[in-house]
């Protein structure tokens, strides 16, 4: 009943509205016909035609009724909706002319009825199909994304020319935020506020979307930002690039990279300041060789060293894929002219485990430094498997850095990390045992040692950062080991920087240290990561505890208790010193593992972590 009440009433409100635009017409014609003289129609149009009028609305109701006008729906309206119009107020005309030739043959009321006719046809196609295209409009603006750009500065104005060309019939752009232009009209953009402001401003224009386009701000900033848009559970993206002023007439060839918030775009530092006069001493115009290559850690460090010009970079891995795609991405920088041509690039693959092939490359290239990032990594399987993890990260390092000291390279630098400190898992244990390598062979007289010791890189192969990515993904659920998991985090490219910067620091088999901020609670990171995808946690995407893992600490360290720890140049690497150890003693702890690589599991790792215990002389 209150449909059929509701339509009833929109069928009299069509009526009504069509009438009225009938009565019009014949007022404005008849007007017309005294040159629009409202004297003129007052005194004589409304005493001629004051009594017809309501005959020519009767005619018009009925024609109108005829032909059903009153129940077409107006935002749909179409071709046969014209054609019914047009049959209408055609049939109207035609029973008024009629009736004035039989009738009251006059010149000016035939006029006045041909006039208003066409004037009603084109003002009720006029007005229907006006609002046809208003309903369309309303309906495309509802389904546009709302966007609201962080930063009003070079790189806001060039991204929203940028959205403007190339989203804006996906997008609906409502302004800016900035701190120091507020009130600003940016390219017909307003500033509607400050960063402060963000959360009123979401609430007002029903944001959908941040663009962050503030691409040199600092972390501290980023991590204001997010402070107030985390809570809005809205989806972010940012503009990574750096820029300070862009010409108009470059903004056609300016296509900016946009990519996702990142959880490293508020955990990184941002730009490292290094001491480039050191890397460029020891990289440009060397031969480097970088082991593991392929890897998340290798393959940034070969992006890192190829910016210093080297004379030839050396990739070694066995992992065939990894190397491949890494020789194609530099392929195609030479290609576009962004990396020098003249660098040599060697894709190699070998095996750390096999002596004669690290030997054979070393001795055939003669790198000046060879950074050993190559590895088993993973906790949880070398936990299963701790005889693959000693003869690959144990023997393997030693067998290359047996090979530098042969053959007389001048620096070989360890990767390391932080589970190598108070070790409760193999391949942290796996681990502490190369860096004790270094230490007992600091003494070589031919090449530089040195360990370099971090936390979880972000982003990293295997990591939990991609592991949370994929999960969300999927829509969850989240999966940790335990809410109160802490760990140290670095950015890839923070790490591979501090490496290069450490390697210049290398001398008898010190350990480095990389400063690794504050540790960050997983629980903490995954519900970041959640609401960076424009979730809720707990709502949308859920948090679930699986419990801790094989060989998995709570708490990582840096360093221990009793190692001596002091600051280098650069405040973001310190060093140990490194202990007293002997090649003899060494020797004697790789000699014992070496013979009892095919005991049981659990013997084994009782064994491997009574070796890096430096206090218990073993013997065979």
């Amino acid at each position: 009943m209150n449909l059929n009440k509701s339509a009833k009433y929109r069928e009299l409100i069509i009526l009504s509205i069509d009438l009225t635009i009938v009565t019009l017409s014949f007022l404005i014609t008849t007007w017309g016909r005294f040159d629009f003289s409202l004297h003129q129609l007052l005194v004589y149009g409304f005493q001629m035609n004051l009594y017809k009028g309501i005959g020519v609305l009767i005619v018009y109701l009925i024609c109108f009724w005829k032909f059903k006008i009153y129940k077409s729906v107006w935002k749909y309206m179409g071709i046969e909706e014209t054609k019914s119009i047009a049959f209408a107020v055609g049939s109207a005309t035609a029973i008024l002319l009629l009736y004035t030739f039989i009738f009251n043959f006059k010149t000016m009321l035939i006029n006045i009825i041909l006039v208003s006719g066409m004037l009603t046809i084109l003002a009720m196609f006029s007005l229907r199909a006006g609002y046809k295209l208003f309903k369309r409009s309303a309906l495309e603006n509802d389904k546009k994304t709302r966007v609201l750009i962080i930063g009003a500065g070079d790189a806001g104005y060039i991204l929203l020319k940028e959205l403007e060309q190339y989203e804006n019939d996906k997008i609906d752009i409502v302004g800016f935020v900035d701190d120091y232009k507020n009130g600003v009209i940016i390219s017909g953009k307003k500033v509607l506020g400050t960063i402060n402001d963000i959360a009123e401003i979401v609430k007002q224009y029903q944001i959908q979307l941040f663009y962050f386009a503030m691409p040199n701000a600092s972390k501290e900033l980023k991590m204001r930002v997010f402070e107030i848009i985390e809570p809005l559970n809205i989806k972010t993206k940012m503009v990574n690039m750096s820029t300070t002023t862009l010409k108009e007439s470059e903004l056609a060839n300016r296509h900016l990279p946009i990519q996702d918030i990142s959880i490293e775009d508020l955990l990184g530092r941002g730009e490292i300041q290094l001491e480039q006069d050191e890397i460029t001493s020891y990289v440009t115009g060397q031969i480097i060789m970088v082991t593991g290559a392929g890897g998340s850690i290798g393959s940034e460090l070969c992006r890192q060293i190829v910016k210093y010009q080297p004379k030839m970079l050396l990739l070694v891995d066995i992992n065939e894929n990894g190397l491949y795609m890494l020789e194609q991405e530099f392929n195609h920088l030479k290609i576009s002219n962004e990396l020098s041509s003249e660098i040599v690039i060697r894709s190699l693959i070998a095996s750390i485990r096999d002596l004669n092939a690290i030997s054979e490359i070393i001795c055939a290239y003669q790198p000046s430094t060879v950074f050993h990032a190559a590895a088993h990594k993973h906790v949880p399987l070398m936990e299963n498997s701790p005889k693959e993890a000693i003869k690959n990260n144990v023997f393997g390092t030693n067998h290359v850095l047996t090979a530098c000291i042969k053959y007389e390279v001048k620096r070989f630098i360890l990767i390391s990390t932080d589970k190598a400190v108070n070790p409760t898992n193999v391949m942290g244990a796996t681990k502490r045992m190369t860096e004790l390598m270094l230490e007992a062979n600091r003494n070589n007289g031919v090449t530089k040692l040195a360990a370099v010791r971090f936390g979880n890189v972000l982003g990293s192969s295997g990591s939990v950062i991609p592991i949370f990515q994929e999960q969300i993904k999927n829509g969850g659920p989240v999966t940790i080991t335990d809410k109160n998991i802490c760990r140290y985090f670095m950015t890839i490219p923070e790490a591979a920087q501090l490496v290069l910067q450490a390697g210049y620091y290398a001398n008898k088999g010190e350990t480095f240290i990389l400063d690794m901020g504050q540790p960050e609670r997983i629980l903490e990171l995954a519900e970041r990561m959640i609401r960076l995808a424009g979730y809720e946690p707990y709502k949308d995407i859920d948090i679930v505890e699986i419990g801790l893992r094989a060989g998995e600490k709570m708490f990582e360290e840096l360093h221990s208790d009793t190692e001596e720890v002091s600051k280098t140049k650069n405040n973001l690497i310190f060093v140990n010193k490194p202990i007293n150890i002997s090649t003899d003693e060494i020797n004697v702890k790789l000699d014992i593992l070496r013979n009892h690589l095919n005991d049981d599991n659990d013997e084994l790792k009782k064994l491997l972590f009574k070796l890096i215990c430096i206090e218990d002389k073993v013997t065979l």
